[in-house]
């Protein structure tokens, strides 16, 4: 099951789930959902449920993946994965105080005040049809949900099989600061080019969809 970002939804992942379909996993990209009300009545605990009710509902093994806003909704729900799979998350405490200082307000209008430029500012290593398909797509998001990321959220050590995949030139999740969650719960790292959003969609993202389900069909990843 793959997670997506803030603001994004489960088409972030089309190129991960193409590769991955091809080596004969089983793909699951939903959207997470904001309260009836609206992004600004979404709290963290709305997305951490359906999370933990959409994984409780697959087959086991059980393999969970997610990327910066759903990395660390993946890592708080890792207990009932076989396998994870991170990339650039956002760190849970005590690294989220590597985060860049942000302030939040209660609807962020990713959607509403999305534009081309900013767009290709935000993923310079994607195509241009690939950022006009995400400018389409964003959705304004929650500031309660980012605040209390920013805020740390505290997770377990995963004990399942675990790959960190972090982008080196980053300026939302440094590198460094997933290179220390690694570390510290015994998962695989691995470092790659670009800034938040390379690894999903740029234009090496299949190659690091390639390099994570390999890991994942290694003995040691393998679930």
């Amino acid at each position: 099951m793959f997670l997506h970002g803030a603001g994004g939804g489960g088409w972030e992942w089309n190129r991960w789930c193409g590769i991955w379909r091809a080596r004969g996993v089983a793909v699951h990209a939903p959207d997470l959902r904001h309260a009836p009300a609206g992004a600004e009545a979404t709290e963290w605990e709305d997305y951490r449920r359906q999370v933990t009710g959409w994984l409780r509902a697959l087959p086991r093994p059980r393999v969970l993946v997610g990327a910066s806003l759903g990395g660390l909704l993946a890592l708080q729900a890792a207990e009932g994965a076989d396998a994870l799979v991170v990339v650039n998350p956002l760190p849970p405490a005590p690294w989220h105080r590597q985060l860049p200082a942000r302030e939040w307000p209660e609807r962020v209008r990713w959607r509403s005040d999305a534009r081309l430029a900013s767009t290709r500012r935000s993923m310079p290593e994607a195509d241009a049809a690939s950022a006009l398909y995400a400018l389409r797509r964003w959705r304004d998001e929650s500031g309660a949900v980012l605040r209390a990321a920013q805020a740390g959220i505290a997770v377990d050590a995963p004990r399942c099989p675990a790959l960190f995949i972090a982008s080196r030139e980053d300026e939302d999740v440094p590198a460094d600061a997933v290179r220390g969650l690694a570390g510290r719960t015994g998962g695989a790292f691995v470092e790659v080019a670009g800034g938040h959003l390379a690894p999903l969609l740029g234009r090496d993202a299949q190659r690091v969809a390639r390099l994570a389900v390999e890991w994942l069909n290694t003995p040691v990843g393998a679930v």
